[in-house]
């Protein structure tokens, strides 16, 4: 039997338990994972009225499919206790299956105190009794008593099944517990259960959310059946690992194959189109999902929306916007957000208002996009304004994401002190984000001092992200304070962190290239390279200097001239221009932020090629057009 006198205390204590909500499995695992086969029970409702109650004389104790069917009439913990407790003397409840189904209502009604003393006061276990147990702690977010309860069922010597196993695979995946994860994958082998069908989605699955995309692999590579679920599970782990086009070639091969992607399925290659940024195939995806006549429903829809904005084309999302016969406040936000992306504040604002108009009430998501939309556009007034009504107005408290847009917005116009005065007063933890937002900010206006304060306390919340030290290198380089750029690559050094590269994507007839810094790997390199010095001797005779203080490096003019002639954007683009035709646009995306040198080489290009370049970096999108930018210099 389970003993954890603590935990036991607290419960009969009925003292309230702290957890977090557990993250929902995604809807390719979760739709199919076998779950215990008991009835549907009605919505929870605290403050429902106790209605079609059996009267407290009848008797169960020869009827316990009667006591089963009450039981799930029940809408909440009060109506559930009041028939517990009217058959806990029948003995009804020392049949097994009877006692499962009351631990399974218990679980699902996020009673774990109850859940608990019913489970550890159980005589007789089978296997149904541990997965709802495993189960039910798994989606309450008290993942440490989940792992606990596992390990008591190897001590027990019962054996873990393809129920068990997925719940407590699915907790190493939301807690991003690779070591524990590892570990049950043992165990999964030496129960002979390591290429059972559920088994093998959910360590998939887990194994892509930890960012071990390649042991995901070589799991999915040796399943001797791969079916929808397993291929989907690796389609989103390759987006969500940074590797968007292996998901498209997975999806490529699915339909070679003969598999029909289901709604859930099309959802994932969606999302992966977006974390792409090609238009073509975004096109493609769009074809499809036409031509199986699949509904542009919320969720659909709402991807799609996210995939057109994240390939550039705002347009083509607000028109998947407009044709969606059924909004809710996450497409709506997800339509701001693709405004704000953009640079297009004022759009986004008026949507909002649109918003307001059609009856649909805004959330902390809606307020997030807003906020953001604001802090791109310079929109400052707009974005205190809303900051400030938010709680008054619509009853949407402020997150550390609110504050870290303000943060953010205050602090690209200049008005760093409001910012930091602004973080010191917030009534909610602070986070790395805040702190990130801050930083940037003395990157863009010079701070140094602030940035060193900021920095600190960043690298106190996140010691190992290679992110903040880089950002704080460069302050000091772009102050000339050579000596503190060394000392921290030194640190990064030490404590084994690397930068990471960068690199810029684009599509060519559905083909997407890669480039670096200073690539030479393209069989059309000697073309890109002669097509880049051409440019660059237009460009100079129309003005352009190289700004030199986009190149990080204590190394002389000429060494950094070569530098920049060489940037991964500007190769990308070169290749764009000898590989598509005279005045189609050219779309690339980068996944670091684009620098301050080939921000003007875009602008400079677009004039004296009259093609328009869209630039995706990792904060938003730039519109080149003939020596413009949709950003308007200010990014």
């Amino acid at each position: 039997m389970l003993k954890l006198k603590n935990q036991a205390t607290l419960f009969s204590n009925h003292e309230k338990l702290r957890f977090f909500s557990a993250s929902t499995a995604s809807a390719a695992i979760s739709d199919t994972i076998p779950q215990p086969q008991f009835p549907q029970q009605s919505t929870l409702d605290s403050n429902a009225q106790i209605k079609n109650m059996p009267s407290t004389h009848l008797s169960f104790s020869l009827d316990p499919d009667l006591f089963i069917s009450t039981l799930f009439k029940c809408k909440n913990i009060f109506q559930i206790q009041q028939v517990h407790c009217q058959v806990n003397t029948t003995g009804i409840t020392s049949d097994l299956v009877v006692a499962n189904k009351l631990l399974y209502i218990y679980a699902r009604h996020k009673d774990l105190v109850s859940t608990y003393l019913l489970f550890d006061k159980m005589e007789e276990r089978d296997p149904v009794s541990w997965t709802v147990m495993i189960d039910g702690l798994a989606k309450n977010g008290d993942y440490k008593l989940c792992f606990e309860t596992f390990r008591e069922l190897i001590r027990c010597g019962s054996k873990p099944d393809n129920y068990s196993l997925p719940s407590v695979i699915r907790a190493c995946r939301d807690t991003m517990g690779l070591i524990m994860g590892r570990s049950i994958h043992c165990v999964a082998l030496k129960n002979g259960l390591d290429f059972d069908h559920f088994v093998c989605s959910t360590l998939l699955d887990m194994y892509a959310k930890c960012g071990i995309i390649d042991n995901a692999k070589q799991l999915f590579d040796k399943m001797p059946k791969k079916d929808l679920v397993t291929r989907t599970v690796m389609i989103g782990g390759y987006a969500e690992c940074g590797k968007p086009n292996e998901s498209w070639v997975l999806f490529d091969q699915m339909r070679k194959e003969g598999f029909v992607p289901d709604k859930v399925a099309m959802v994932t290659i969606v999302n992966a189109c977006a974390r792409l940024g090609a238009t073509n195939k975004a096109r493609l995806v769009h074809d499809y999902i036409c031509a199986k006549r699949y509904s542009l429903d919320v969720v659909l829809g709402t991807a799609m929306i996210d995939m057109y904005a994240k390939c550039g084309s705002v347009d083509s999302a607000r028109e998947i916007f407009d044709r969606m016969e059924q909004k809710n406040v996450i497409s709506w936000s997800a339509m701001i957000g693709a405004y704000g992306c953009h640079g297009q504040g004022r759009e986004a604002l008026d949507l909002f208002h649109m918003m307001l108009s059609s009856g649909i009430r805004p959330n902390q998501i809606t307020f997030v996009s807003l906020l953001y939309a604001c802090s791109h556009a310079g929109l400052v007034d707009e974005g205190l304004q809303l900051f400030s009504l938010m709680s008054v107005n619509y009853g949407v408290r402020p997150n550390v994401k609110h504050y870290t847009c303000m943060v953010d917005l205050l602090g690209r116009a200049g008005r760093l002190d409001e910012a930091l005065r602004l973080i010191e007063n917030m009534k909610v933890e602070k986070d790395e984000g805040v702190w990130c937002a801050l930083l940037g900010a003395c990157r863009i206006h010079k701070k140094v001092d602030l940035a060193e304060k900021a920095a600190k306390l960043l690298l106190a919340l996140q010691t190992q992200n290679p992110g903040h030290y880089i950002l704080l290198s460069n302050i000091y380089a772009n102050a000339g304070r050579w000596k503190d750029v060394a000392k921290i690559r030194d640190l990064m050094t030490r404590r084994r962190l690397k930068k990471v590269p960068g690199y810029t994507w684009i599509e060519v007839d559905s083909i997407i290239y890669q480039f670096g810094a200073g690539d030479s790997s393209h069989p059309r390199s000697k073309e890109i390279y002669e097509m880049l010095k051409s440019l660059s001797q237009k460009l100079e005779s129309a003005g352009y200097v190289p700004d030199t203080n986009s190149v990080l490096h204590d190394v002389d003019e000429e060494v950094k001239l070569g530098i920049l002639y060489a940037h991964s954007e500007k190769l990308a683009i070169a290749f764009g221009l000898i590989a598509t035709p005279e005045g189609t646009a050219i779309g690339i995306t980068k996944n670091l932020r684009v620098c301050g040198d080939c921000h003007t080489f875009c602008k400079l290009v677009s004039a004296i090629t009259h093609r328009d370049i869209i630039v995706r970096d990792a904060n938003r999108f730039h519109h080149f057009k003939e020596g413009t930018c949709s950003c308007r210099d200010y990014w």
